[in-house]
């Protein structure tokens, strides 16, 4: 039976628990006597990277990677090494890689962006798009979402986790809905437009960025696009909670992501306080704390949806 990568992510979050483990990895997130010992701060995330990734694979605390491709840019050409190789790590592992890009522009130049990441050098199972240039942008991403390309998938913007999201989300249109809503009904359709591939999908091959710190929008959202799975953005660090997240992790599901919270938790790690204050950290004690954070978060985000 075929089943798209957006199918496959949520058997995984079912499998595994929602949570995703954003590596969005800054040096400055690592500590100075530790960066110390690297030729140039990309070796030091790579390794950062890889440790995380096998102890998160070991301890079954999380369904997906996304990796924020900005801060891979930030490092010039060695820090897009890091990136490529980052994701092939996570690709051999069987989980879902999620490459945070968020493309979108006119049709020839997204068809570029498309075989960019979904093949080659940076290839991925999922990638973030911006449909704010119009949907015509999205058809070359959701082209690659066929058996024959692969079944990729893409996290369509909808209702996102930053304060200025009410400057353009939800504008009001003529017809008295909201924009977001538009975004969201062609999500769907799009999803049901591929059934004709994937007859017993159980999401469609598009999901949604949903941010977890609009309580107001959440159960709306989710009866509102029960068919389509979810990337929630703005647990721990953003300031979301994890009953907003359990409630958007209803019907369809979805995957909860942290990032600053699991990769900088080492320094709310009162068991390395005297490490920190003795400048005498190294790449297995912050690891560890990252993958500490992982389960935590992991059982946060679990015991939220069992109390709704």
């Amino acid at each position: 039976m075929n089943k798209h990568n957006m199918q496959l992510l949520q058997e995984l979050s079912i499998k595994n628990g929602p949570l995703c483990v954003g590596l969005d990895t800054d040096p400055s997130y690592i500590p100075q006597n530790v960066l110390n010992k690297y030729e140039n701060p990309a070796l030091a995330v790579l390794d950062y990277n890889k440790a995380i990734i096998e102890r998160v694979v070991n301890d079954k605390s999380a369904c997906c990677f996304k990796v924020q491709i900005a801060y891979y840019e930030a490092m010039g050409i060695e820090g897009l090494k890091v990136y490529a190789e980052t994701l092939k790590m996570i690709r051999k592992t069987g989980l879902i890689a999620i490459s945070d890009i968020k493309r979108g522009d006119i049709g020839a130049t997204s068809e570029a962006y498309a075989k960019a990441h979904f093949s080659g050098d940076f290839e991925t199972d999922i990638i973030t798009v911006n449909p704010y240039m119009g949907f015509d942008t999205l058809v070359p991403f959701s082209s690659w979402s066929t058996p024959e390309k692969g079944g990729k998938g893409a996290f369509v913007l909808l209702c996102t986790s930053n304060p200025g999201m009410i400057d353009i989300e939800h504008q009001k249109l003529a017809d008295g809905s909201i924009l977001l809503e538009k975004v969201g009904n062609e999500i769907e359709r799009i999803g049901e437009e591929y059934k004709q591939f994937y007859e017993n999908q159980s999401c469609g091959v598009l999901g949604a960025v949903v941010g977890a710190t609009q309580e107001s929008d959440a159960r709306y959202l989710r009866d509102k696009y029960k068919n389509t799975f979810f990337l929630i953005p703005g647990y721990g660090a953003q300031g979301g909670a994890a009953r907003i997240a359990a409630t958007l992790l209803d019907k369809a599901g979805g995957t909860v992501n942290s990032s600053r919270g699991i990769l900088c938790s080492w320094k709310k790690d009162g068991e390395l306080a005297l490490k920190i204050e003795n400048g005498t950290l190294t790449m297995d004690d912050i690891a560890a704390s990252a993958a500490k954070a992982s389960l935590f978060s992991k059982d946060d985000l679990l015991g939220a949806k069992k109390s709704l």
